[in-house]
Order: C-alpha cells, then structure tokens, then sequence
C-alpha cells in the first residue's frame, strides 16, 4: 500500500528515540534510502492507495514526493557527518524529527481528502519545530516561537477556507465525497461564492507555510537559527508542500469556471513576494537569512507561474524541481562555511575561494544557478515563465516581474561576491570533509542532469499535472 511511503519514516522516528546517537543516524540514512525506494515503486505504480477516500497518487503530489526523497537521501548523508560536528544537544531526538518531517510531508504529498491534507501540514509544523531549537539558544527560541505562532494561525485560516469549500458543496446540493478528485468531476455545480472565499482563505493559510509575502514573516528566523540539514529540508521541501495545498485548490478553481480568479490572486501574492524578497536581500548581513529571502522570492516566482498559466505553469514546475535541488545544496554549503568560519555574519568572512576551495565550488555554482543564470535549470524555468506572461499579454506584470529578478542578482551577487574573494576576519576553524561536500555537488549535479535529459516519468507528470488547468509544455 502506498501508505508505507509516510508508515516508515513516521515508526522510524519513534524509534530512533530508543537508540544513541549513532545509530539513530545509521538508522536515519537507512530510512532515508528504503523511503526512495517506495517512492520509486509508488512512481511505478507498483504501490496503490489502502485508503483511497484519503489517499491518491496524483501527478503533482508524485512528482513533489520524489522532489523530496531525493533531497532527504543527500541531506541525510550530508547530516551523518555535520551533526557529530555540531552544538545540537539531544541528537537523537534530531534524527526523529527530521524522519517525522520527512514521514509528514509525505503525507502530505499524498493526501487527496482537504482536511487530511490540513492535517498533514499541521503536523510537518509540529515536528519540524525542535528541529529550529536544536541549538537551544535565545534566537533559536525565539525563532521556534515565531515559527508554530504564525503557521498556526495560518494554518487555522486555511482549515476555515476547507470549511468553505464544504459549505459550497452544501449550497450547490451536491452529494459526493470530500475529496479533490471527486470535487474537480462537481466543481461547475459549487457555489462560486462561497468557492472564492475558500481559496482566498486558503493561499493566505497555506501560503503562510510556503512564505509568500507578506505572510512570511517566520521564515527568515526559521531558516537561520536552524541546523543546515534541517534548513536545507525547510526551504528545498516543506515549502512545497504548502504549494501543493495551493495548487490543488488551484485546480478545482479552474475547474469550476474560476481560473482568472485564482490566477489573478497568485500573480499579486507571486509578484509582492518576490519585491519583498528581493528588497531584504539587498544589503543582507547574515548569509543563512538572505539564502531564506531567496526562498521567498521564488516561492512568489512559482505563484506568478502558475497564476499566469499555459505555458508558464511549465515553467512554475520546472522552477520548483529546481530551486528545490539548488537552494538545498546551498543551505548544505553554507553549513560548510559555518563549521569553518564560526559565523553566519557576512562582513566576518571572505577567501572562500582559498580557506574551503572545495566548498566555494557548490557555493558559487549555488549563486549561479539561484541566480537563474545558465547552465542551471533556473534559467529555463524562468525564461519559460517570462515568455508564458508575455504570451498572456500580462506585460506590466512580466516587468514587474524582470525587475524583481534583476534586484535579487544584484542583492544577492554582492554577497556572495564578498564572502568568495573578499578579506576575511576570521579563519578556518574546521576544514572540509568528503561526506559534507558529496550532497551538495550531488543536488547541483541532478539539477545540471535535468536540463540537458528529463526521464520520460518526470516529464510526464508534469504534463498531467497541468493539462488539467490549460498549462502546456510547448510555448
């Protein structure tokens, strides 16, 4: 049963609480690797749903899972070796966490009932916290905080917004079961306004956790004062999750007749995160929080992508698939330099290039690729999404759009620029090991692969995902 896929990693974690420290991390990579293995067979569709008024297998919730998997492999072989380096305190309850992280945004990925979906990204709130205070100081705290705060009272808006879609059911006199797939075959019979205001409720719920502006407020804090395993988790996975949430309310919208609706939401919140992101990197003094900015301005990328439609919501999917493997090699990157250096302060640190030669490689490839230059997937992805908004004749938007992209290069390049061949204040404390340096190449390595050959399986799940709605593949 394709319920396994959360099953394990979820009785994993429990059990990693009963195991010291090392070999509660042999068990987290183990997990991390039979967990990619059913994610295989669920993309074979050797695995099928125990549960189906639940549980579904769709296109786009494949395709996120699989994002994740193979994320989750390189940060745990990543993590075997840079938690035993740092201040974590209680290191098995880390390596339970990060497996019921894993273990609940793959629930996520799968579930197809609005409220188990609720449930699910509840759930990845809760389990994801003590990874933030893993360091236990007055930041880390303060940063936990702010994090269960401000999800869950989006959280709560986005269970209201579910509560609307039923009560669309209820007006329109359907008689059908609370699912996505049963209510995108009814959704022309839904109340359109009672529709409208359930949407409304759930970008700005959902959105909350995926960091769209100006809901995102968490996730600059959350991003820095967590591990680098665990950041690299929170923004290269957990976001799109949230996304998801969107997307498939997204779909019945479009569905019922109500796609210029929805479209024009995204587009608003897509292009006001991106300004928002693109401002606060700009003169940035902590290079974790500006690597948490840049996630923000391209979760309002993937938004404008899919809000604009047809041909840019090609790009929307490319652009998460790629963000995901880029922005985690990064956060993995700068784990490297905050071993070394001993600081996540900008001004403190430069000569990465000479001091962790090995390390300034995936981090200047990071920039490049983040920065949506060639020959990353970035490039494509938003090339493709520029020529979908003009395609629409969204020009003011498109520009809008161009202009946020050139202010985050500029940001974004002065820092990275600095801390690669600038003077540095400190010096190296701890030098380059293979195991912290093979998932970070490896991410850029997947990323580079993607844009010169896609597996058929992938490209066709992207295709299925957004032919429903009027996406294409071909401009």
């Amino acid at each position: 049963m394709i319920e396994l896929v959360f099953l394990l990693p979820l009785v994993a974690g429990l059990a990693a609480l009963a195991l010291p420290s090392g070999m509660s991390r042999i068990l987290l990579l183990c997990t991390a690797l039979l967990h990619l293995q059913l994610t295989v067979m669920s993309w074979m569709g050797k695995l099928t749903p125990a549960f189906p008024q639940f549980f579904s297998a769709s296109p786009e919730g494949l395709l996120i899972l699989l994002v994740t998997s193979f994320i989750f492999v390189c940060i745990s072989i990543y993590a075997f070796s840079y938690i035993e380096e740092t201040e974590v305190e209680n290191k098995p309850v880390f390596n339970c966490c990060m497996m019921l992280f894993l273990g609940t945004m793959s629930m996520v990925t799968l579930s197809d009932h609005p409220i188990v979906l609720w449930i699910a990204i509840e759930a990845t709130t809760l389990v994801s916290a003590p990874l933030i205070f893993s360091h236990r100081s007055t930041e880390a705290l303060e940063a936990t905080w702010k994090y269960i705060l401000i999800c869950s009272v989006g959280i709560a808006l986005a269970l209201l917004g579910c509560f609307f879609i039923t009560l669309a059911m209820e007006l329109g006199n359907i008689d059908a079961p609370l699912t996505f797939n049963s209510l995108n075959t009814v959704a022309a019979q839904l109340d359109p306004v009672w529709l409208k205001a359930g949407f409304i409720f759930v970008v700005i719920g959902f959105g909350t956790k995926m960091g769209l502006a100006p809901m995102h407020t968490w996730l600059p804090d959350a991003h820095s004062q967590a591990p680098s395993p665990a950041s690299a988790l929170l923004s290269g996975a957990l976001l799109n999750c949230a996304f998801l949430g969107i997307y498939k309310m997204d779909v019945l919208m479009n569905v019922a007749g109500l796609g210029e609706f929805s479209g024009n939401v995204l587009v608003g919140f897509g292009l006001l995160s991106m300004i928002v992101g693109a401002i606060f990197i700009i003169g940035q003094p902590d290079y974790k929080r500006m690597l948490a900015y840049s996630s923000i301005k391209n979760m309002g990328v993937i938004a404008f992508g899919v809000g604009i439609g047809g041909f840019a919501m090609y790009g929307a999917f490319l652009h998460l698939i790629h963000h995901s493997l880029i922005k985690s090699s990064l956060f993995l990157s700068a784990g490297n330099i905050l071993l070394g250096f001993g600081t996540k302060k900008v001004q403190r640190i430069g000569g990465i290039i000479n001091s962790l030669p090995k390390t300034f490689v995936s981090f200047f490839a990071g920039f490049v690729g983040i920065s949506g230059l060639p020959p990353f997937g970035l490039f494509i992805s938003e090339v493709i999404i520029i020529i979908g908004a003009f395609q629409s004749k969204r020009y003011i938007s498109a520009s809008l759009f161009l202009f946020g992209l050139t202010l985050v290069f500029a940001g974004a390049g002065r820092v990275f620029m600095s801390m690669s061949f600038g003077e540095s204040v400190e010096k190296v404390q701890v030098g380059e090991k293979m195991l912290r340096l093979i998932a970070p190449y490896a991410l850029l390595l997947a990323s580079l692969t993607l844009c010169v050959w896609m597996p058929d399986a992938i490209y066709t799940a992207i295709n299925q995902a957004i032919a429903t709605i009027g996406g294409t593949i071909h401009g």
